[in-house]
């Protein structure tokens, strides 16, 4: 395959009779530097199951080929889909699936999971890892929703829009912190490896991207008494972002946990009433998300 320039995909969509769509976050990376910056940042090698959504042409698709031991490969436009079965005949490690890789905001397709579990299972000593430049509109619950696995890649090597990767690092007290943030950094190493122009894709984008390196850590992820609470507990303390905790706390756990055991909770966490959601380490929301679920019996 040629290198991905403005002047290839012009014509190539041209010959196909096709153009991006908006709406499906249709923006190629047309700058083939920063195409090997995420396979450096990748370091696949012949264990690997690489999970990628997003085809596209399948230019990122093609020179991951040599380098994994498989790669699976997501598109839910059919255009593009036979646009890159043609780019990609021959590999013989490559599977492509046709078909949106969510059930729901909150599932990944059922499909997909069962094609991931076998290709696992076809390599020895395997490791699952996410490499993909990802549509803006599906990122976060692509994210959230492979890390919820029992069996979560081990690492992910993302384009993704700046803003949502300085929600990934941000720290407390900052106002990119929030549940993602939480739920991110409570299982994983996150850096941003480099942000990247508008100008580097096709059609371009409003806004800034860029490539993010997220390495899981199993002794961060063996702190979480429950993923599925945990998950859902920091989501719902941070549906009010402005109001205090402990005002949260009650708002959530309604006729589960009244005034006084939220109180005796915070006070012996030696979590201040007044303070917010966004004030807590990752630390010390694990240690509070803890204490609640032992106190409601989940």
């Amino acid at each position: 395959m040629k290198n991905q320039t403005l002047s290839f995909l012009m014509r190539r969509f041209k010959e196909a009779g096709f153009y991006p769509h908006k709406k499906l976050g249709q923006n190629f990376l047309i700058d083939g530097n920063l195409q090997h910056l995420i396979l450096d940042s990748a370091q696949l090698g012949p264990e690997d199951v690489v999970l990628e959504v997003g085809t596209g042409t399948g230019s990122l698709t093609v020179l991951m080929a040599p380098l994994a031991g498989r790669v699976i490969t997501v598109e839910i436009d059919r255009h593009l889909h036979q646009l890159a079965f043609e780019e990609l005949f021959g590999q013989d490690n490559v599977r492509m699936l046709l078909l949106d890789a969510l059930k729901n905001k909150n599932r990944l397709n059922e499909e997909l999971l069962e094609v991931i579990a076998a290709e696992l299972d076809a390599v020895p000593g395997s490791r699952f890892k996410l490499v993909a430049n990802l549509p803006y509109s599906v990122a976060t619950p692509i994210l959230s929703n492979l890390l919820a696995l029992d069996t979560p890649p081990h690492s992910m090597t993302i384009t993704i829009q700046k803003e949502l990767a300085d929600r990934l690092v941000a720290g407390p007290r900052t106002k990119d912190y929030g549940a993602l943030s939480i739920w991110v950094q409570s299982q994983c190493h996150v850096e941003i490896v480099r942000v990247m122009a508008p100008s580097v894709f096709w059609p371009r984008p409003k806004v800034y991207s860029a490539v993010v390196q997220i390495t899981l850590d199993p002794a961060r992820r063996e702190r979480i008494g429950d993923r599925t609470f945990f998950h859902s507990f920091v989501r719902s303390m941070f549906f009010h972002r402005r109001k205090f905790l402990r005002s949260e706390l009650l708002s959530a756990f309604k006729g589960r946990l009244g005034k006084p055991e939220v109180d005796e909770i915070m006070a012996r966490l030696g979590v201040d009433s007044t303070i917010r959601a966004e004030e807590l380490t990752v630390s010390e929301m694990l240690a509070l998300a803890e204490a609640v679920r032992t106190a409601v019996g989940d």
